[in-house]
């Protein structure tokens, strides 16, 4: 890959080992505000001010891990330093960007579910709020990640079947294998055949929905009882995490539907409630999102739980890079496969809508729930700073804090 940026007139240094490892370190321990500003950080340090590669080389990457699976910030990060020393560059980097937020995060799910934070009265009660500003949190992601997706007809067509699938508990296999069919078809002009397939899908859904019942009652998305749910095996843990880190399709975002399948749905060892506060706690972190798997990791198997399933969610995001970048890069130039994945992702977004839904009904749980969401969501829409995330959420556990002051139910 040295050779790509030499042919561009630069060359990427060859840093120490332990060196190359700190900066990483430095940019993970800074990377607030989401993917948009952690890639921006990324690309002014490396591109702007030392010249790594080119403007163009970086955006031609860029591109490719807006494709793939992953959180792109840290798939860049393995790219740079594989680009300076390699595989063992590759991964030190990437350990580096993702070591201070995974650390924070395990003890943060170490304090929550060894001591017992989500039933204390007054931390229940600033959960309960901080609650409903995640869920504006999901929705201002959806509306995000759809503006940029769902770019014609086909892909809102899309997006709304597969929401209304996973509310119907819809395997999401089905539902993303026949999203990037159906548009791969319309792309091609065969317009009849993707609306037979379409409506065949539809009509599939309306049956399933007919016989096992379209339900936002976020205890229906829970089929083990309490009782039963014990933690998990290590591997079971371990594909639930690999199996989101290969299905993450336009930002850290989108691992949310799967990861919620498995914990709260299918195999039900936490609940949604527990859901949120995973994910209000990674977003006052300077983290990519997707670091929250580390505490629902905690909450299936413990502190070795946490980091199976850790392991698991980003061994993609060092393979592609690591392994295939190049076979990748000219896999997906090819227009068939760019325009499954197209579909595929305005699936994901679909999958993301359904659950926000689910999660939406588990957070507002009255009055001041309703308020803080609308709070939350205006201003997660109106400003754009890098540190908007953490203040929403961190201003909702003020709020909650405040209520349980003056006694307010």
């Amino acid at each position: 890959m040295t050779s790509i940026a030499l042919a561009s007139g630069l060359a990427p240094p060859r840093e120490p080992l332990g060196r190359l490892f700190l900066r990483f370190f430095k940019s993970g321990s800074l990377a607030w505000g989401g993917p948009v500003a952690q890639i921006a950080m990324i690309r002014q340090e490396l591109v702007v001010e030392e010249k790594w590669v080119t403007p163009e080389h970086f955006n031609r990457v860029l591109a490719l891990y807006q494709v793939l699976p992953g959180p792109e910030a840290h798939e860049l990060c393995v790219y740079f330093g594989m680009l300076s020393r390699g595989r063992i560059g590759g991964i030190l980097a990437g350990l580096g960007f993702m070591l201070p937020g995974f650390v924070l995060m395990f003890l943060l799910s170490w304090l929550y579910l060894r001591h017992g934070l989500q039933t204390s009265g007054t931390f229940a009660v600033v959960f309960g709020i901080v609650q409903a500003a995640v869920a504006a949190l999901i929705v201002r992601a959806i509306h995000r990640i759809g503006g940029h997706v769902l770019a014609d007809r086909w892909l809102w067509g899309i997006a709304a079947l597969a929401g209304a699938a996973q509310l119907a508990n819809v395997h999401f296999a089905f539902t993303l294998a026949a999203a990037g069919t159906v548009y791969v078809l319309a792309r091609h002009g065969r317009n009849a055949l993707a609306l037979a397939l379409s409506a065949l899908c539809l009509a599939g859904l309306a049956y399933w929905a007919l016989t096992h019942g379209l339900s936002l009652d976020p205890a229906a998305t829970t089929t083990a009882p309490a009782a039963e749910r014990a933690q998990r095996s290590h591997w079971e843990l371990f594909f639930s995490g690999l199996k989101a880190g290969m299905l993450t399709f336009g930002g850290a975002y989108t691992v949310i539907p799967f990861l919620q399948e498995d914990a709260v749905g299918s195999s039900g060892w936490m609940s949604n409630a527990q859901f949120l506060d995973g994910l209000a706690l990674s977003s006052l972190l300077p983290a990519p999102l997707i670091i929250f798997a580390t505490f629902v990791g905690y909450a299936g198997g413990g502190p070795i739980g946490a980091l199976v399933l850790t392991a698991g969610i980003f061994l993609p995001a060092f393979a592609f890079s690591l392994v295939a970048h190049e076979p990748l890069e000219r896999l997906v130039s090819r227009p068939s496969i760019r325009e499954f994945l197209g579909g595929v992702t305005a699936g994901v977004v679909g999958l993301i809508g359904g659950t926000a839904m689910i999660l939406l009904v588990a957070s507002i749980k009255g009055i001041a729930h309703v308020l803080v969401f609308a709070i939350a969501l205006a201003c997660l829409l109106r400003f754009k700073s890098k540190l908007v995330i953490p203040l929403v959420v961190a201003g909702a556990a003020l709020a909650g804090w405040a209520i349980t002051t003056i006694g307010t139910p």
